[in-house]
């Protein structure tokens, strides 16, 4: 059985595959009770988020995942959607809210696993 890491990873990298830009994989498990991974993406349209998020309904399928909360974080969904699996939570981020927001910033203290 996988780990939640190795869940992590397997969706960062399939983010990369899905040509999701500066991927990051976040471990912040010991920051807070809510989550263990974030996976931040830059994404560069609403149909490049829907085919990255279609990568992870089938990914979670099959590894003992479930998307408890999908966020859209602008009227048009372009900006900022949020997935979360529960211990892995994927933020699919336009560049502009991503430099706005700097999840890496504000969760420094997470440690970057390479992918």
């Amino acid at each position: 059985m996988k780990t939640t890491e190795e869940k992590a990873i397997e969706i960062a990298r399939l983010m990369v595959d899905g040509k999701g830009n500066d991927v990051v994989l976040l471990d912040i498990s010991g920051l807070n009770s809510w989550t263990d991974y974030f996976v931040i993406v830059t994404v560069n349209s609403s149909v490049h988020w829907q085919g990255l998020y279609k990568q992870i309904k089938d990914y979670i399928k099959d590894n003992d995942l479930e998307i408890h909360v999908t966020n859209r974080k602008s009227p048009d969904g372009d900006d900022w959607n949020l997935i979360d699996l529960g211990p892995i939570v994927v933020h699919l981020m336009s560049d502009t809210a991503r430099k706005f927001y700097d999840l890496e910033k504000l969760w420094h203290a997470g440690k970057v696993i390479e992918l």
